[in-house]
């Protein structure tokens, strides 16, 4: 039988991400929309690795599963890190796209690109079924926010961050570049020579 992992997520667009960079690895991938009725972990940290943590304990305790968390965001350097680990919400409504976007490039206004720098960050945690932490990576991707939407790919502030090298945005990178390149899938790396060494040993059993 495959090894299963939870991914720890109510993202689905994330969830789809996580998956891809984790298929090569031969897991049976599951999400929390797989377990229905599981109480939501609140995300109350103050930073990316808090609330990672807390989401793949939170999820692994109550499953009884091995469960994979992260937590990511953008940063804005003019914005003194804003929105950071509120990203989801900036605008007050937890995963509002669209209105966060707005948001966001209003308090840019009319700052010159030089100004605009940001990056994204994640911080991945591994969960074992007793909710001990196992394994941990952070990584980030920089770039600059235009002054428009532009693409519809991807998720969150995607149409906006515009990663200079390649002079396209996330919103408009195809999905294996972006696999290639982003914050989650650096994160992802970082873990999966130790990922796959876990999977294969006798310790990754659900909770009986």
């Amino acid at each position: 039988m495959k090894p299963t992992l939870v991914l720890g997520t109510h993202n689905r667009k994330k969830g789809t991400e996580l998956a891809a960079l984790v298929a090569p690895l031969g897991f049976e991938v599951r999400t929390l929309a797989d377990f229905p009725g599981t109480p939501t972990v609140d995300e109350t940290g103050r930073t990316f690795a808090d609330n990672a943590r807390l989401k793949a304990i939170g999820y692994a305790q109550a499953l009884g599963q091995w469960v994979l968390a992260d937590d990511s965001g953008l940063c804005v350097d003019k914005l003194g890190g804003k929105p950071g680990v509120d990203s989801a919400l900036y605008a007050g409504t937890h995963g509002d796209d669209e209105a966060n976007n707005d948001l966001l490039l209003r308090e840019l206004g009319d700052a010159p690109p030089e100004q605009r720098s940001a990056h994204y960050v994640c911080h991945v945690t591994l969960a074992d079924p007793q909710g001990a932490i196992r394994l941990e990576a952070a990584e980030v991707c920089r770039g600059r926010i235009v002054t428009s939407r532009d693409g519809v790919g991807g998720f969150g502030y995607d149409p906006l961050f515009e990663v200079v090298e390649y002079h396209r945005t996330f919103g408009k990178l195809d999905p294996q570049t972006k696999a290639c390149i982003s914050h989650r899938a650096r994160a992802l790396r970082r873990i999966l020579p130790e990922l796959r060494r876990l999977a294969a040993s006798g310790d990754w059993q659900p909770r009986v």
